[in-house]
């Protein structure tokens, strides 16, 4: 099968950084779907993982953590999936990734795509979806429905992967969302998302918050730089609000006070734990991903697709790491077909 992979660690402007290989098709074990993967998107995880370092892998290997396809073969395990069925899903860190023409992933892990959207559409969405799913309604104390009500939420990072579906999913909770974004094409991405108020993140927060009638927020999401907004962030959480976070910081973190005097609820978010630590309640992703296909289906959710490349192949996947790098891409980018 067609993939593409690496051996070394490099810069992504080295033709080297990503290849493309043949590898055998692999076979399925008693939890997987084997899936004819049709799209991929990529995250920041690819190029974190890509990253330069001395390591030197003796088999190439596979990246990618997001796809949308179609069931190729099941383990004698599996229930709920057939062959045909088309799916989509993140997968696990630790296992081949989705920029192969098949890919093995643990049935758990798996939705059932959304019936109006195509394979490239669907691939947007799993990775960010269950992090910000996980973060808003599992890691904090809030509910899918209406926990947001009377309550507002800060998300730093709105026009990115993740913030481009936790807008839609705090506003459907009923949160006042107030989202941040900087340049006029990031602000009105966010605005159609559905924040009420869009906020400038190189800017001061407190002050434009306290222009808009935010003495303080209820919660916040930091899904940029948790060093950098670190004591911004303490400042303007209310007492026993709730603070997600989803990027390691650079440094030691000062939790004590404000954290402490204010009570402030401190939640990580990884999405990859569960599959990686095969915890008991892997199957919850699976369930995440089938839920929101349903409410992509009856339009409650919109597609956070923005860009797709074609085919898959090393120089495309070159091309999109190099634009993820650079900070400015805005929802998710796609590559779709072999």
């Amino acid at each position: 099968m067609k993939a593409v992979a690496l051996t070394r660690y490099l810069p992504i402007d080295d033709p080297q950084s990503l290849l493309d290989v043949e590898l055998p098709t692999p076979v399925p074990g008693a939890h997987d779907l084997l899936v004819r993967v049709e799209a991929v998107s990529v995250n920041p995880v690819d190029t974190k993982v890509r990253s330069p370092k001395a390591q030197v892998e003796a088999q190439p290997r596979v990246l990618g953590y997001d796809a949308g396809g179609t069931v190729e073969a099941v383990g004698e395990s599996v229930s709920g999936f057939r062959p045909g069925d088309r799916v989509y899903y993140a997968g696990d860190v630790t296992r081949a990734g989705s920029n192969a023409e098949f890919q093995l992933v643990d049935a758990r892990l798996v939705g059932h795509a959304p019936h109006t959207m195509d394979a490239a559409g669907a691939a947007a969405l799993p990775l960010t979806t269950i992090t910000a799913w996980e973060l808003l309604f599992q890691r904090m104390p809030y509910d899918s429905e209406r926990g947001g009500a009377g309550k507002s939420l800060l998300i730093i990072g709105g026009a990115g992967g993740v913030g481009s579906i936790a807008i839609q999913l705090a506003r459907r909770a009923g949160f006042c969302v107030i989202a941040t974004a900087s340049r006029a094409a990031t602000i009105d991405w966010c605005r159609k998302l559905g924040a009420q108020h869009v906020i400038d993140h190189r800017q001061p927060l407190a002050p434009q918050l306290q222009a808009l009638g935010f003495a303080q927020v209820d919660a916040v999401l930091n899904l940029a730089d948790t060093d950098r907004y670190w004591d911004a962030i303490g400042e303007i959480v209310a007492p026993q609000g709730h603070v997600g976070l989803i990027v390691e910081p650079a440094g030691a973190l000062k939790i004590g006070d404000p954290y402490k005097a204010k009570a402030i609820g401190i939640h990580w978010e990884m999405m990859f734990a569960r599959p990686r630590f095969k915890t008991a309640d892997q199957a919850e992703q699976g369930r995440i991903l089938d839920r929101v296909a349903a409410l992509v289906d009856a339009g409650e959710l919109r597609g956070t697709l923005t860009e797709t490349l074609a085919p898959i192949n090393a120089m495309n996947l070159r091309e999109a790491h190099r634009r993820l790098e650079s900070g400015t891409t805005i929802g998710k980018l796609v590559l779709a077909g072999w």
